[in-house]
């Protein structure tokens, strides 16, 4: 099992200019890799390898024009190689974008694969930087693997330590307590809506903070460029998204956490954010939730704990379908918060019945994937479900034939949305 510690730094200023030193080699390595194979593709249509850009770095340092690349550390530089490797192979496999070049102002950052050790408790040694004092805040487990060396745009230093610690990953247990499933609705009034009535407060921490950011914001456009003073305005907005940005990170840490702690599955809507952000209006706000983020923190804390996340189509009609008898309605504006079912009259609340009908497809896609479910906290039994063949005969869709045990599954599942709700 991997997991990766960030602690704070504090190098003196001979260190400092020693990482100055080795962020700008790094960087200028990355950004001439990145030139030569747009060039070689461009212009010759050549796929430039791994193999070909570390070759390249060798011969690099031999030419005298280049040679102030030996005084950076060698596995850091070829780490480098590696990343941007990455970086195009997921752009081929069109998870990410075109890799850009890395500009000298802003976050900087680099990677050292081994050589880096903990000295007297309070100090990381790293290769041709020295021994730079650090804030460990929690013990670290296992065997270093790989430590990220990085610089934020407020001037504060940070190193992010990935151990291994020689266990495996928990197994997802097969067995699910209906009880310890919950569905989730991701919302902008409220961030997180679950199927049981709760409903997380969205933090707005860009709202709280706009107006001491707009104030630097239009100092630091007063400022002469180039100047000292326009640099100490700089820093003055950087520290400001920085403390925006903890405020977001500390409220969806603390939420799913507690998601992953009080359920065995968690199920939540797929949604896509860069389509949604064109809407002018909401775009803002829906940046400012960071949807994405706490879905990337559900996972990696499930995997860690042997738990579910099921993700539910995004075309998945979670707020026009009734969750007590299934009606879809063919309308339902983004205004109307409440809205009462033609077919069973039962009111709803917009985000709870989205998260109850999100909750129900999620146990749909465990049985399907071969877990049992228990309903309603009953005991989880081994048996296949009769359902994971054929969606028509499933005890929560319409149609199909359907046995006893199914239609009192479907008539227990029902009656229990309608009380929840």
């Amino acid at each position: 099992m991997f997991k990766a510690v960030k602690v704070r730094l504090y190098p003196t200023s001979a260190q400092q200019h020693a990482l100055a030193c080795q962020f700008g080699a790094v960087r200028w390595v990355y950004n001439h890799a990145l030139e030569w194979r747009c060039t070689a593709w461009r212009e010759r249509q050549e796929n430039v390898t791994l193999r070909m850009t570390l070759d390249q770095l060798v011969t690099l340092k031999r030419q005298p024009e280049t040679a102030w690349l030996r005084d950076a550390d060698s596995q850091a530089l070829q780490q480098a190689m590696r990343h941007l490797d990455h970086a195009f192979s997921r752009f081929f496999n069109k998870q990410a974008r075109y890799p850009r070049f890395k500009r000298r102002s802003g976050k900087q950052s680099m990677a050292y694969p081994q050589r880096v050790n903990v000295v007297d408790g309070n100090r990381l040694y790293l290769p041709k930087v020295g021994r730079v004092k650090a804030v460990l805040h929690r013990e670290l487990v296992g065997r270093i693997k790989t430590v990220t060396v990085s610089r934020s745009p407020s001037g504060k230093y940070y190193a992010s330590i990935l151990c291994d610690d020689g266990k495996e990953l928990p197994q997802p247990d097969r067995h699910v307590d209906g009880d310890q499933v919950v569905g989730v609705d991701l919302g902008l009034t409220h961030l997180a809506i679950t199927s049981e009535g709760v409903k997380a407060p969205n933090p707005r921490c860009l709202n709280q903070g706009i107006r001491n950011l707009r104030r630097k914001q239009k100092a630091l456009s007063r400022k002469q460029r180039g100047s000292t003073n326009r640099n100490k305005a700089r820093l003055l907005v950087a520290k400001a998204h920085e403390r925006i940005a903890n405020q977001r990170h500390d409220a969806q840490h603390k939420l799913s956490r507690q998601l992953m702690d009080e359920n065995q599955a968690i199920c939540v809507e797929t949604l896509r954010v860069t389509n949604m952000l064109k809407n002018r209006r909401l775009s803002k706000a829906i940046s400012d939730a960071a949807w994405g983020e706490l879905v990337r923190q559900l996972k990696y804390k499930a995997n860690w704990q042997g738990k579910h996340v099921v993700s539910v189509d995004p075309w998945f009609p979670s707020s026009k379908q009734c969750s007590a008898c299934g009606e879809v309605v063919s309308e339902l504006p983004l205004s109307v918060r409440t809205w009462t079912c033609p077919t069973c009259h039962h009111r709803h609340d917009r985000d709870v019945n989205a998260a109850l009908n999100i909750k129900a497809e999620g146990i749909l896609k465990l049985k399907a994937a071969g877990l049992s479910v228990s309903a309603c906290g009953g005991l989880c039994k081994t048996g296949e479900w009769p359902a994971v063949a054929s969606e028509a005969g499933s005890p929560f869709l319409k149609g199909g034939e359907q046995s006893p045990e199914q239609l009192r599954a479907r008539q227990s599942f029902l009656s229990d949305n309608h009380l929840n709700s």
